[in-house]
């Protein structure tokens, strides 16, 4: 293990900065989740400019507007994300550097969702428009604007201010108002089809109602209770253990619950090898795991399968940085445990044996004892973009995978691919 102390730091010369063309294509405004949601958009207006020549009917609208939103709900479940991260992976270590560096931006594809659900807002928009114009039953009036209101109240919730600041109520809102929204569009389409006449089981809404509540439903069917024993090495963090079900993937996450219609958290699975089944690093970051920290429980809920997490993008490359700060260890450490690609681990931390516990910390260091460690508690804050060029520089990585908080993660995701260096991590997106 190497503590790292403040005048190492100093003595990091960073890369430069890339030439202003490519260096715009790294700013946060255009990263690869922004683009994905204009890309759905852009498709959505090619759709609209080839129907102006006879026009947007009150069919296509609705359709497209229904398209949109299945399109929206399916990208976020967990079985295609898994799918999603397979075939984005699957690409061999001997293609191009800029081919695998744009194929790990694949945990961007949220865009999709966002562009899907904007689009068919705006699609269902233009109908409730064009109904109206055309003098629709009274019924189905009734069910669309209520539905246009639902829309505009899960569409406020999302904007980034005010998601950060009421992230629950934005949870509350999306997670009801999706349910509400689901049952609504049956109605319309009931409605829709009681006053045409035609048979139910033959529209094309339909089907795609169904294949989206199908894929709603889903996750729900493997809701459980399970046991948890929680050991506490420091006021600051819980660790989780768990041995039900099947032994998960190394990146995955798993959701827990002490509500399980209320609130959701998810965190990094750590199987450890040769043992049955896995850890949850959860530290104090807010009300939630302050009570679960406090108030240690036996059991929790858990729904759905585990999920593919940032970190699964480093078999794209032959070796990778990890840089990690307090808790984002836990995302870390499964792939530091499984040793599937050369990596060096650099943590910066507040005291790591005192918040973290001897046990963990000795993990971590029979895997990596070259580790680079920073303890904040002796020498303050670092600057995590320089330690992770000097890493990176030091043992000839590809690409750094950075698991903080937001504003670091940001940080050094952006200030080291400015200067050229891939570099990957969360975006808060879920």
């Amino acid at each position: 293990m190497t503590q790292l102390k403040n005048d190492v730091v100093d003595d990091v010369e960073l890369p430069p900065l890339l030439p202003l063309a490519r260096r715009a294509f790294k700013h946060p405004a255009l990263m690869h989740f922004n683009r994905l949601a204009a890309t759905v958009i852009a498709v959505n207006l090619v759709v609209v400019i080839a129907a102006l020549p006879d026009g947007v009917t009150v069919e296509l609208a609705s359709r497209a507007a229904l398209c949109n939103f299945a399109f929206a709900v399916l990208i976020r479940r967990q079985r295609l994300i898994n799918l999603l991260f397979r075939m984005a992976t699957a690409a061999p270590v001997t293609w191009p550097l800029k081919v695998r560096w744009t194929l790990a931006k694949v945990y961007h594809f949220g865009g999709l969702h966002v562009g899907g659900a904007l689009s068919g807002s705006l699609w269902f928009a233009a109908f409730v428009v064009l109904a109206t114009v055309e003098g629709a039953p009274s019924d189905v009036l009734v069910l669309a604007y209520l539905l246009v209101g639902l829309f505009a109240a899960m569409i406020i919730t999302t904007a980034p201010k005010l998601r950060a600041k009421h992230h629950n109520r934005f949870e509350l809102v999306h997670r009801f108002g999706g349910w509400l929204s689901l049952v609504l569009l049956w109605a319309l389409q009931l409605a829709q089809v009681g006053h045409s006449g035609e048979p139910l089981l033959s529209t094309l809404e339909f089907w795609v109602l169904a294949a989206v509540t199908a894929a709603i439903i889903a996750p729900w069917t493997r809701l459980r209770r399970v046991p948890v024993d929680i050991k506490r090495p420091s006021s600051h963090v819980a660790i989780a253990r768990f041995t039900h079900g099947r032994k998960p993937f190394a990146g995955s996450s798993t959701a827990i619950s002490r509500s399980p219609l209320l609130e959701w958290h998810s965190f990094a699975n750590i199987p450890s090898p040769g043992e049955h089944g896995f850890r949850l690093t959860i530290s104090r970051a807010g009300d939630w795991t302050g009570r679960f920290i406090d108030d240690m429980p036996r059991h929790v809920w858990v729904k759905g399968i585990t999920t593919a997490g940032v970190a699964n993008i480093e078999v794209l490359f032959r070796k990778v940085v990890y840089v990690a700060t307090g808790s984002g260890i836990g995302p870390c450490l499964p792939h530091l445990l499984a040793q599937e690609v050369p990596a060096l681990l650099v943590w910066s931390t507040r005291a790591p044996r005192d918040t973290f516990g001897d046990e963990l910390v000795d993990e971590i260091l029979a895997v990596q004892p070259e580790a680079r460690i920073w303890d904040t508690a002796q020498h303050g804050k670092p600057d995590m973009v320089r330690l992770a060029c000097a890493a990176y520089r030091d043992f000839g990585a590809e690409a750094v995978i950075c698991i903080s908080n937001k504003k670091l993660t940001w940080q050094v995701v952006h200030g080291l691919e400015r200067r050229g260096i891939p570099a990957y991590g969360a975006i808060w997106d879920s």
